[in-house]
């Protein structure tokens, strides 16, 4: 189990994920290429969510459908109309507007009134026992907080027993970037079409999206010709970037990492990314940081190399691994400067988190070689911003982090987003909210960090690291709950996604 609703199967979602602003090209350019008119593809749309629903509720007689004033509430038309054809009881509630409706709207409108339908006012007295609500009040093209008569009736939706039914986007979720405005549809199961939205995936979408459904109205053939600009990746995934190794590999083949932290007091966190580095596969590890810390780590995981951190060992272990990480446990003291000095100009692949972070946002560089993983609040250290400005956009705060510091990004939180210097932007779509819990960014590191070794892109390492780390925290919490999970509950579950040929890896 997990904190949000499941989703009945994430493999059956695509892994394209395309801009609100793109959809409307979309549907013409999908409906040219099947021949076929933007009616009847809301005819499709209608009639995927009728059966959708019915399957999903078979017991559900009385049908309450909210219709807004645009091509959402189309889409509720047509399904009022199949549903009251098919023996429902239907009551329909519909917006009105200042502007005529869409053509395709105003169609199905029409013909639910020739079938002898009935629309009542938006404020109208809802009927006293109803099975299921249909959310078909606003679309993807919102960017503002709903007003009346919408905020009204998505306060009611949600105050009401029964669940709700979301059509292609619950009502009030921001389609560009999953941010809640205002007033917000809390729906049980969302149905969304011909493309996935990174407002469904990332920001508050999973607190308000429910269990995610997906239909292509047809247009799979065509859709699969187009390079969408994004991409969504589960564990299903994990194959196109982790093979099988070669029975003669050995440790060399793998990766040294240098991992620099753990000030005085702060043994957990370097332990724990450098721990998740050999759990991913690293082939060597060597631990710099401060010398209390070398016993510890030691006795608690003997197969890492533990040295005390110096000018002289930062240089040497610099110069023997292939790629560094730097940050968890640094602290902000001049003994972290001072190492964070030593690393800055490495021209080998780097990871940087933490208070690495904290320490470039005073002094800010821009290089191509260096991964950085901040959580809201340092990206918002890192831009010179406020955190609700972050999270107003966080796929316009991942391209800033890009565009300033270079290389790759991975802006954590709840449908992590990665972007790099080429345009590339993926969500990972794993996790829970049992990662809510200290160390979970050193374990992410340190997975990355190991990936890099094994000769991962930045990009790619990026992605598949997050990937590998939500995946794991979902095992555990199908297991044990999401209340109460530890980073390092993370470590025995590991090796089910890092080798994902495994037969019994089925996340």
């Amino acid at each position: 189990m997990t904190d949000h609703k499941e989703r009945e199967n994430l493999h059956s979602l695509p892994h394209s994920v395309w801009p609100a602003e793109a959809l409307s090209q979309l549907e013409n350019e999908g409906a040219d290429s099947l021949g076929i008119t933007l009616y009847e593809l809301m005819l499709r749309a209608g009639g995927a969510a009728f059966e959708q629903v019915r399957q999903l509720w078979p017991e559900a007689r009385h049908w309450l459908i909210l219709c807004g004033h645009g091509n959402n509430g189309g889409d509720g038309y047509v399904i009022a109309r199949l549903a009251q054809a098919a023996g429902f009881e239907v009551t329909l509630l519909a917006c009105e507007g200042s502007k005529p409706l869409p053509e395709e709207a105003q169609t199905a409108r029409d013909s639910w009134l020739e079938a002898g339908g009935v629309i009542h006012a938006a404020d109208a007295a809802w009927p006293e026992h109803v099975d299921v609500i249909i959310d078909a009040l606003l679309g993807t093209g919102l960017n503002r907080p709903p007003k009346a008569p919408y905020a009204p009736l998505i306060q009611l939706a949600n105050q009401h027993a029964a669940p709700v039914f979301a059509v292609d986007i619950p009502s009030g979720l921001v389609a560009s970037n999953g941010t809640t405005p205002g007033e917000v549809v809390n729906a049980a199961h969302t149905l969304t079409f011909i493309a996935l939205k990174p407002g469904l995936i990332t920001g508050k979408a999973r607190d308000v999206v429910g269990q995610l459904h997906y239909h292509a109205l047809g247009l799979e053939s065509w859709l699969n010709g187009q390079t969408a600009p994004m991409a969504r990746f589960d564990a299903a995934a994990l194959g196109r970037w982790l093979k099988p190794r070669k029975p003669t590999a050995h440790k060399g083949d793998h990766g040294r990492l240098v991992v620099i932290g753990g000030d005085h007091g702060t043994a957990g966190a370097i332990r724990m990314a450098a721990e998740a580095a050999l759990r991913t596969g690293a082939g060597l590890v060597r631990v710099l940081t401060h010398k209390d810390n070398i016993g510890p780590l030691l006795t608690a995981r003997p197969e890492l190399m533990v040295q005390e951190l110096t000018t002289q060992t930062v240089r040497d272990g610099i110069e023997w691994a292939d790629v560094i990480v730097v940050g968890p446990g640094l602290g902000q003291t001049d003994w972290s400067k001072k190492a964070l000095k030593s690393v800055e100009n490495a021209q080998k692949p780097m990871l940087w988190d933490a208070d690495a972070l904290n320490l470039l946002a005073i002094s800010p560089d821009k290089r191509q070689n260096r991964v950085i993983t901040p959580h809201p609040g340092e990206a918002a250290r890192l831009l010179n911003v406020k955190t609700a400005e972050i999270e107003s956009d966080r796929l316009h705060a991942a391209r800033r982090l890009v565009k300033r510091y270079g290389g790759v990004v991975v802006l954590k939180g709840a449908g992590t987003i990665i972007a790099s210097q080429a345009d590339e932007m993926a969500f990972a779509d794993v996790g829970n909210a049992g990662m809510a819990s200290g160390g979970m960014g050193d374990v992410l590191s340190g997975i990355i960090g190991g990936l890099l070794g094994q000769k991962l892109s930045l990009y790619d390492a990026a992605c598949a690291g997050c990937v590998i780390h939500g995946a794991t925290a979902d095992a555990v919490a199908a297991r044990y709950g999401t209340r109460g999970m530890l980073a390092t509950d993370l470590f025995s579950n590991l090796y089910l996604f890092v080798n994902p040929e495994m037969s019994n890896n089925k996340a």
